[in-house]
């Protein structure tokens, strides 16, 4: 394979830790977009464009925006082009990928499932798509996954959602690797939107009765939380894409809860007081389960209007937001402290110039956990070679990179777990490197155990959850 079997490592000492610590520890993949559905259903997909690139509107937006960057149409991404047309205009915009991590997935998913050893092109794309198409044939959602020796996954969970598919797959016994929901109550949380009314009247469908106010609404969310405790969910997830915080008490966030189902407009500061009650409601009902919440910050979403209006969201149009407003964040998890209440945290930021003051915050609010607050991985559009390695850099730098609960999928692709093997390597040289710089004594034994904690074990013991 001309990526070779040294790819991403430079390090002597680092190829000893990937080959020896890191290459075939398992994955806990703690936080992705699988569905639950695909993966009890188990059907094979149609061909490699299913698979790979697009299903309708559902697909790698990581391609999409390459390949419009490339002067592609959207009929040959969203729209109604042949699944080989689609397939094709991908093959001609790979080659001109050069120095994008989408290079290197692309040809490490080629490898890894389908066993092919050439470069995906325009002249050799005929060939790789009907000899993937043949294997897809028996190469289902779970073969992906059981290949790739996952042992847990998490999906992403409304909290009105049945988790059928969930209870379905547990109680398969065929299948070994655990499919665990989690907690994503961003619906409640965003009272602002204007689905938010028609969002509470499906949780009053889910719950049996009406939800005219704030006790009535909170007693509710309790009671799903509650349910996807027992469904085996240990993990939230927050996209908060802005963060303001002001205290705010009961009587007044019941106010503006009611205004909103009247269908009045509310202010901003009653939309702030909202969001940061919620979110201390939320966070104190982690604690007290023992789960673990998720904080994904600054993202800024639909950018063009104009694809927003054509083709809907998330569908490739979003960007990175101005820095983490760290006093706000300071602001929640001193109020969760206060109490101590604050959950085991991961903050993510899609903004890297804010993973050092991120670190920083960490630190305020450690206690009698292990790496209770973390720094995520680098997320999104810092989960490449360098958006890594600077994470890398700076959680090492500040904290303590041997209490990392490392790589994440947030992929809506069963194709996308060699991401963790690319993760895991640059980890190994990183660490390598360290030591054969002499700033770290050359214990291999011991920093394998490192690599091997960030590879699987700090996540399975951070979240709670045997394999």
């Amino acid at each position: 394979m001309y990526l070779g079997d040294n790819y991403l490592i430079k390090s002597k000492t680092g190829l000893v830790l990937y080959n020896k610590y890191a290459k075939d520890m398992p994955i806990f993949d703690y936080h992705c977009h699988l569905n639950p559905k695909e993966i009890y259903e188990n059907k094979p997909f149609a061909n490699l464009t299913k698979a790979w690139l697009v299903e309708g509107h559902y697909g790698d937006h990581y391609k999409w925006r390459s390949m419009r960057a490339n002067g592609v149409s959207e009929e040959y991404i969203t729209g109604n082009k042949s699944d080989y047309e689609k397939f094709l205009k991908w093959a001609e915009t790979v080659p001109y990928t050069i120095g994008n991590p989408l290079y290197t997935w692309t040809h490490m998913e080629l490898v890894k499932y389908f066993g092919v050893n050439k470069e995906l092109s325009p002249s050799s794309a005929k060939e790789i798509y009907d000899l993937a198409n043949e294997k897809l044939k028996s190469l289902t959602p779970r073969k992906m996954i059981e290949m790739n020796n996952v042992k847990v996954l998490c999906t992403t969970d409304d909290p009105v959602d049945s988790l059928e598919y969930h209870k379905l797959i547990k109680e398969d016994k065929s299948f070994k690797v655990k499919v665990l929901p989690a907690f994503r109550p961003d619906k409640a949380v965003n009272i602002e939107l204007d689905w938010f009314n028609e969002w509470v009247d499906k949780l009053e469908d889910v719950v049996g009765y009406k939800l005219t106010d704030l006790s009535l609404f909170t007693k509710a969310l309790k009671e799903r939380i509650e349910f996807f405790n027992q469904m085996g969910c240990r993990i939230s997830d927050h996209a908060l894409d802005t963060l303001k915080y002001l205290d705010a008490n009961e009587e007044e966030v019941n106010l503006a809860f009611i205004e909103k189902r009247n269908g009045k407009k509310l202010t901003d500061d009653q939309i702030n007081k909202y969001r940061s009650y919620m979110l201390v409601f939320f966070g104190k009902e982690y604690a007290r389960l023992g789960w673990s919440q998720q904080y994904h910050l600054c993202a800024l979403r639909n950018n063009s209007e104009r694809m927003l209006g054509l083709i809907g969201p998330d569908t490739g149009f979003d960007a990175i937001n101005n820095s983490v407003d760290i006093n706000a964040l300071q602001k929640l998890m001193a109020k969760l402290d206060s109490t101590n209440s604050l959950p085991k945290t991961i903050l993510y930021s899609l903004n890297p110039n804010d993973n050092e003051a991120l670190i920083a915050l960490a630190g305020c609010f450690q206690n009698n956990t292990k790496g209770k607050i973390q720094l995520g991985s680098g997320w999104w559009f810092n989960d490449q070679k360098d958006g890594i390695k600077r994470q890398l850099a700076a959680l090492s730098s500040m904290g303590l990179i041997s209490n990392f609960v490392g790589m994440l999928t947030d992929s809506r692709s069963f194709l996308s777990y060699p991401r963790h093997d690319y993760f895991r390597r640059i980890v190994c040289d990183f660490l390598g490197e360290l030591i054969d710089n002499h700033e770290y004594p050359a214990d291999l034994e011991f920093v394998g155990k490192i690599v091997q904690n960030i590879c699987f074990n700090n996540a399975k013991d951070y979240f709670g959850v045997d394999e």
